[in-house]
């Protein structure tokens, strides 16, 4: 694994923003290797639309919080599948039916998982 400290830092509070707003399924990928561009991806999900919402803006409020700034968000119109690209980090916060049929965790099933504990 060769995600730098300061990603698993922004990595960590990632993820407490998205617990705090009640997403499910959170996942993180090492995408280090096979991505040029960035180090981890952050996937979650919620039950609707007004919940993936919710969860996307309170990442990237708490991730402004620590200085870090998305370079670039998508799907905030739809609340189906936000993407917030944070550089090395790059969330994505799914609508559980989107989930299920993008299949991200498939796509990159040979990138390692990161323990969310970390």
């Amino acid at each position: 694994m060769t995600v730098s400290k300061t990603t698993l830092r922004d990595l960590s509070t990632a993820i407490e923003a998205a617990e705090s707003k009640q997403a499910e399924d959170l996942v993180a990928l090492d995408v280090s290797l096979p991505l040029p561009f960035a180090e981890v991806f952050l996937l979650a999900s919620g039950r609707s639309e007004r919940q993936v919402l919710a969860i996307a803006e309170e990442i990237e409020d708490r991730l402004r919080d620590i200085d870090v700034k998305p370079l670039r968000r998508e799907g905030r119109r739809e609340g189906r599948w936000v993407l917030l690209d944070f550089g090395d980090l790059v969330v994505h916060v799914f609508h559980q039916e989107e989930r299920m049929y993008y299949s991200l965790e498939r796509i990159w099933k040979d990138c390692p998982v990161i323990p969310l504990g970390s």
